[in-house]
């Protein structure tokens, strides 16, 4: 599909579009990143090749989509809403290592997430992405009526503190953030409904005795995982995924040691997610 100059290519019937004709360090017309934008709510991640972005330009595409989130970890010195993403044959750690939504743990997630890598391993490192709505909507009736009505914790320290080892002191607010979002959320913009659990950030649901929270958030997370609601992004050098945080779930593999794979992350500011209700 040609729209605006942009050619928009679907990755799987699920979830993903490939994007050419488009220099995102470049001067967006209106009417090319409302084009942007409409392929960006209906396929829910773009992928881009070729993209030259440094920081500062990084960031000025961010700002196009709205103000920039500040991680709980903090940002890269000097450039706001910027998070350095890097793993290399000494890590002990790397980010994404299980499905997620980005830092759902704070009261406002980011709407969206833009990633530009610029080093990457000669094969590995893949993404996948995971459509929430679909995920959602292949549920029973009875269940997504179960779920509609529940809530659950999200919570930020044995992430950054259990795993990254991050202290309380160095976190943007000086605290680990923690809140409550509905397990079924909708989007702002489609209305879709969409499961909002996530194997990183939630830790239980609030109306459910602690059994009965692990036995569903399980089968949950085992429901989110299956590849119908995926799809697997090849990452070369200087290639951008730009996805819809509030829609979708995705994984980093870590398959790729002892090479290297380096790049950064802007995220753009949102919103309390809303339960979607029956």
């Amino acid at each position: 599909m040609n729209t605006h100059g942009i050619i928009v290519r679907k990755v799987t019937p699920a979830i993903g579009a490939e994007i050419e004709g488009i220099d995102l360090a470049g001067e967006l017309s209106d009417a090319t990143f409302e084009a942007l934008q409409q392929a960006w709510f209906e396929h829910q991640v773009l992928f881009f090749r070729d993209q030259h972005l440094d920081p500062v330009s990084l960031q000025k595409l961010g700002r196009r989509f709205g103000p920039l989130h500040v991680h709980p970890q903090g940002d890269m010195e000097g450039f706001e809403g910027i998070l350095k993403i890097y793993a290399d044959r000494n890590s002990k750690t790397y980010a994404g290592r299980k499905w997620h939504a980005d830092v759902t743990c704070d009261v406002e997630p980011p709407t969206a997430s833009i990633l530009h890598m610029h080093e990457v391993p000669e094969n590995g490192g893949d993404t996948l992405f995971a459509n929430m709505s679909a995920a959602h909507d292949a549920l029973s009736e009875p269940m997504q009526a179960f779920l509609a009505g529940l809530s659950a914790v999200h919570t930020s320290e044995r992430n950054f503190a259990g795993y990254y080892g991050t202290r309380r002191e160095e976190t943007r607010d000086g605290e680990f953030p923690e809140t409550v979002h509905p397990v079924v959320a909708a989007h702002p913009v489609t209305g879709a409904r969409v499961l909002y659990v996530n194997e990183i950030f939630t830790s239980h649901i609030v109306e459910l005795a602690p059994e009965e929270s692990e036995a569903l958030l399980a089968f949950l997370y085992r429901h989110i995982g299956q590849p119908r609601f995926q799809c697997r992004f090849r990452w070369q050098p200087n290639s951008v995924a730009l996805w819809d945080n509030r829609a979708t779930q995705h994984l980093a593999m870590f398959d790729y040691w002892p090479h290297t794979r380096a790049g950064h992350r802007v995220t753009i500011r949102g919103a309390r997610p809303q339960p979607a209700g029956l």
